[in-house]
């Protein structure tokens, strides 16, 4: 009976080593894991803060883009009003007969101008 005793006795002390090491193991890998957690969100942290200055420096220039095209669109407006006013002025000149001859005789000789300036280029 005594051997029963020493058996069931080593055979607890020895369940019971690696038990504990079992604990220890684990906590030991929780740690490891706990730390590789920490790292990697240090790292989503930094991705995220770059991504949100990506974005902040996107708007702006859409901002500036935007604001770029309205005074562009202005300006087309503005030049839009010019223009037409020349194409009056134009109109009134073409109505009567002796403007016509006088703008084709204009035309002609800035033509003829263009013409000789090419050929002796």
């Amino acid at each position: 009976m005594n051997s029963r005793r020493d058996f069931r006795s080593h055979r607890a002390a020895l369940f019971d080593g690696i038990e504990e090491g079992a604990i220890r193991s684990s906590a030991y890998s929780s740690q490891i894991h706990e730390h590789e957690n920490d790292q990697a969100m240090d790292s989503l942290h930094d991705r995220v803060s770059v991504l949100k200055r990506l974005t902040g420096d996107i708007h702006d220039e859409v901002e500036n883009h935007n604001r770029m095209l309205d005074r562009m669109g202005n300006d087309m407006d503005a030049s839009r009003g010019f223009l037409s006013g020349t194409v009056d002025k134009f109109k009134m000149v073409f109505e009567t007969k002796a403007s016509r001859r006088m703008a084709t005789m204009v035309a002609s000789f800035i033509a003829v101008f263009f013409l000789i300036y090419y050929l002796t280029k």
